[in-house]
């Protein structure tokens, strides 16, 4: 979200050169359509067969993929709209930065949980179906929206306390710091942030190392879930550097003057699209099952 919103002031700022500018946006629009083609196969891969519906990981991972079809979708339109809209009414921005905000901070919670869930099968294999049940799985899955949204609607509370309402009428470019304008804001963003990183990063080291201990002495599927564990901390160490994208779009600034819009937009594939890319690669392509019912889709169509 801040890099995708950053791209707007960079935009208005340094303004690309018209065929610069068309290739830049057909590069976004035909990857996020990809990752979103991609992702839709695996939703309705999973919708078509009900032995995804009773494994608590394929139901992890579908929301996951859910969350990256909403960040994927919200931060290509909000690229494109940067390059031609310039503006928006700052109601309808809100809305996208809310559900952009959602999508980002559900992702850790959820590799977290998800991580859990393979710690349980590998080293706890005999209570792993009294423990990891569907329904469980799913208050997990509210919970997460739950405290997402003490997260994500203190911001719009916040703004709604502070601002007038003509405010929510006006017409500005669609960044966060300008939708919500409150010096509260960052500062409990800082610190929220500081704490849902710090519990889901001790959680991805203690499942990550008692995994490494059980793979020494049992099957290859703790192997493959120690491989999938630090999947998911290479796609949460991408995930972070949204949370930091102000300092280093600064950094970006002092370091390519010339080129600030080219790095800006590298650094916006990197951390917006590669992170997004991830989770049909752990689980659509590595995952046997998921890979067996995915070509026999695939089969039919063809």
């Amino acid at each position: 979200m801040n890099v995708s919103s950053s791209n707007v002031t960079v935009v208005l700022q340094y303004r690309d050169s018209v065929t610069k500018a068309v290739i830049k946006n057909v590069i976004v629009l035909v990857l996020g359509i990809t990752i979103n083609f991609i992702d839709a196969s695996l939703i309705h891969t999973f919708c078509k067969h009900q032995i995804f519906y009773m494994n608590p990981r394929y139901i992890l991972f579908i929301h996951l993929v859910v969350n990256d079809m909403i960040q994927v979708t919200v931060s290509v339109s909000l690229f494109l709209i940067s390059y031609t809209i310039y503006k928006l009414n700052v109601s309808v921005c809100c809305a996208l930065v809310l559900l952009t905000l959602y999508a980002t901070a559900n992702t850790p919670l959820n590799l977290a949980c998800m991580a859990v869930e393979c710690y349980i099968a590998v080293c706890m294999p005999l209570r792993h179906v009294q423990i990891c049940t569907i329904q469980r799985t799913l208050i997990l899955i509210g919970l997460i929206w739950t405290v997402t949204s003490f997260n994500v609607l203190s911001d719009l509370f916040i703004t709604l306390a502070t601002q007038p309402l003509d405010f929510f009428h006006s017409q500005m470019s669609c960044i966060r710091r300008n939708v919500f304008p409150s010096p509260l804001i960052p500062k409990k963003r800082d610190i929220t942030y500081s704490v849902f990183l710090g519990i889901v990063w001790c959680t991805i080291f203690y499942t990550y190392f008692r995994i490494l201990f059980a793979a020494k002495t049992v099957s290859k599927d703790a192997k493959k879930a120690r491989n999938t564990i630090l999947l998911h901390g290479f796609q949460l160490l991408l995930c972070m550097t949204t949370y930091v994208a102000p300092q280093f779009v600064d950094i970006l600034q002092k370091l390519f003057p010339e080129n600030f819009t080219d790095s800006l937009f590298a650094y916006y594939i990197i951390v917006h699209v590669l992170p997004r890319s991830i989770s049909p690669f752990i689980y659509g392509l590595r995952d046997h099952m998921f890979r067996k019912y995915l070509k026999s889709i695939y089969k039919v169509h063809m």
